[in-house]
């Protein structure tokens, strides 16, 4: 399958914890980016890259919903942590324990209207 793909081919093996592609036979295969699920690999995708900014933001506001401009600025805030130096090695999604979404996320409650308290330091 990975021979079938165009040139550098990205590969998203979210199985856990066994998965679909080993690490090492899709870069020996050719693969230019991979990302998984496991943290012993580069590139882990995992839930805990947004959600708990997402609910510390919302909370810090004491937001009444979490919409979808709260996720948004989450997934922009997270995507704005990966370098073109870091993009350029292979590596397109930040460490999770660098990741701090919170104040993007309590902003865009504010600014969607759905916070009930405004702080002083966002």
């Amino acid at each position: 399958m990975i021979q079938s793909m165009n040139q550098d081919p990205i590969v998203f093996a979210l199985a856990n914890p066994n998965l679909e592609i080993t690490y090492e036979h899709a870069m020996e295969w050719g693969v230019r980016v991979i990302a998984t699920g496991r943290s012993d690999y580069p590139n882990q995708v995992n839930n805990m890259l947004a959600f708990l900014g997402i609910f510390k933001g919302a909370l810090a506001v004491q937001a009444t919903d979490i919409n979808d401009e709260m996720k948004m600025a989450a997934v922009k805030a997270v995507s704005e942590l990966v370098t073109a130096e870091q993009i350029e090695r292979g590596m397109v999604i930040p460490n999770v324990f660098e990741t701090d979404v919170t104040n993007d996320v309590a902003q865009a409650a504010i600014d969607s209207k759905v916070a009930q308290k405004i702080p002083s330091l966002i």
